[in-house]
């Protein structure tokens, strides 16, 4: 095997806070599969950049080491140079729409490469078939799902062939059945001798890879300890209103995009006082839905709080699937605070503490990693107290094992104040661990119900066409 991708003794610290990546050393030739472990914020996203040659071209800081791409030190090549031999998907696919239409994206890159147009024209065309985007080629990529965004960026990478991949939570937004398939086309990747190298929390779906060569890394931080004293809100001037005080209602529940119907009159009840998990397929309008509970998406129907002899209009604070587009002060701090009337620096302290934000208190938000940013948005959440609940649109992205069991602690203590908790999420582990869970496709509700009996629902899954991993199965 050809050594396509080797680092020596690397390591990187961002100027604005000294965090970033220890020092590390390692190899990988064509048609090898590495990956690469570690819990949020250990920096692997940051080896990544590094990689790929995005650092230290575009990111500033302190780096040591040197790193060669298909011979080439990424030092003193050129990055458009390095980017025909390694691809990058990044964490937040978003971040790399460019085009706008899906086939302009796709075409961008190949552009780029100086190829013929017959040959960009069957490179684009065989990334909508394998992608399933055909049916979206026209349309902005900043109007699809999350999902299908990370669709479109892992398309737009393989349809370039670089002979390395760096992959940055390829999984994280794709739902089951998609994200079993994309590993299917790793596998044949790497058979014909594609380096791979894969950042991934849902470490799950690699080890159907054979010969997956894993790296743990350490990180320059200490491991998280686990956080046992959770903050109790009800003690926290976040007056507890009972057990199932509030009921959420929604009838016939239309939302319209672009003239395409997403949700076609959508009945279900939400009661106070529990955890709901909302799973569908990539497109199914979990997100529409959360925005419109939230106010923050025009819909034809009804949706209303009764409770306390009264019905009124959801006040619910929502974590936005791409958390940079809410976050913008200067600081953690100020991010937190911001808006706040009369804020408690005691409740504040105890949400830095519960979501492993201590040590960033004074840095820019934009600066933290994926997960970090997400635990970043709830705290900013949890600050305002919305009086009816919280919702929350793929947490688990970015989040290591035990900050998904700090998180899903954090949103029973929210519940346990007689509020509302919703999160969508394609983390069937995740949402498994929910007091209750939705099965949401284009035709409705297909199942509700614990998450146990869910789960056993054979037909509900057949028909969304989701496979529900055997790991998870009760």
């Amino acid at each position: 095997m050809t050594e396509l991708l080797r680092a020596e003794d690397v390591a990187f610290s961002y100027p604005q806070d000294g965090q970033g990546l220890k020092k590390i050393s390692l190899s990988v030739s064509s048609g090898e599969r590495v990956h690469l472990s570690g819990y949020s914020g250990c920096g692997k996203s940051t080896l990544a950049r590094c990689l790929t040659g995005i650092i230290p071209h575009l990111y500033h800081g302190q780096m040591h080491g040197r790193v060669w791409i298909c011979g080439q030190r990424s030092d003193q090549t050129p990055l458009w140079q390095l980017s025909e031999y390694a691809g990058l998907v990044f964490q937040n696919p978003a971040s790399q729409m460019l085009a706008y239409s899906v086939a302009e994206e796709l075409a961008f890159g190949l552009e780029n490469l100086g190829l013929d147009a017959s040959e960009i024209e069957q490179r684009v065309q065989q990334a909508l078939e394998t992608f399933g985007l055909a049916g979206m080629h026209a349309r902005a990529p900043q109007t699809l799902s999350g999902g299908e965004q990370q669709k479109l960026a892992l398309a737009a990478i393989l349809a370039r062939q670089p002979p390395i991949l760096v992959l940055d939570e390829p999984l994280s937004m794709l739902d089951t059945s998609a994200a079993f398939e994309f590993v299917d086309l790793l596998n044949r990747q790497a058979d014909r001798g594609t380096a791979l190298v894969i950042c991934e929390h849902r470490h799950e779906y690699l080890d159907s890879i054979p010969k997956l060569r894993r790296i743990h890394l350490e990180g320059l931080n200490a491991e998280p300890i686990e956080f046992a004293n959770l903050p109790r809100l009800a003690e926290l001037n976040w007056r507890n209103i009972g057990n199932r005080a509030y009921k959420l209602d929604v009838g016939a529940l239309s939302v319209k995009l672009g003239g395409a119907t997403i949700l076609d009159r959508l009945s279900f009840s939400l009661e106070g006082g529990q955890v709901y998990s909302l799973v569908g397929p990539n497109g199914a309008g979990k997100t529409t839905l959360l925005r419109a509970l939230a106010g923050l998406q025009s819909y034809e129907g009804d949706i209303a709080i009764q409770g306390q002899g009264q019905r009124v209009a959801p006040d619910l604070g929502i974590v936005f699937q791409n958390p940079d587009f809410q976050l913008f002060n200067a600081s953690v701090r100020a991010e937190i605070y911001f808006g706040v009337e009369d804020p408690d620096e005691r409740f504040y302290q105890q949400l830095l503490r519960a979501l492993d934000l201590e040590r960033y208190e004074h840095t820019p938000p934009l600066l933290l990693s994926e997960g970090e940013k997400r635990r970043l948005a709830l705290a900013t959440i949890l600050m305002h107290r919305p009086r009816h609940g919280v919702l929350l649109d793929e947490p688990a992205l970015g989040q290591d094992t035990d900050h998904k069991h700090t998180l899903m602690g954090l949103l029973r203590a929210v519940a346990g104040t007689g509020r509302l908790v919703l999160f969508c999420t394609h983390d069937i582990e995740l949402a498994a661990e929910a007091d209750h869970m939705l099965l949401l496709s284009r035709a409705g509700i297909l199942a509700s119900g614990p998450p146990a009996t869910v789960l056993s629902d054979d037909s509900a899954w057949e028909h969304l066409g989701l496979r529900v991993p055997e790991w998870i199965k009760p």
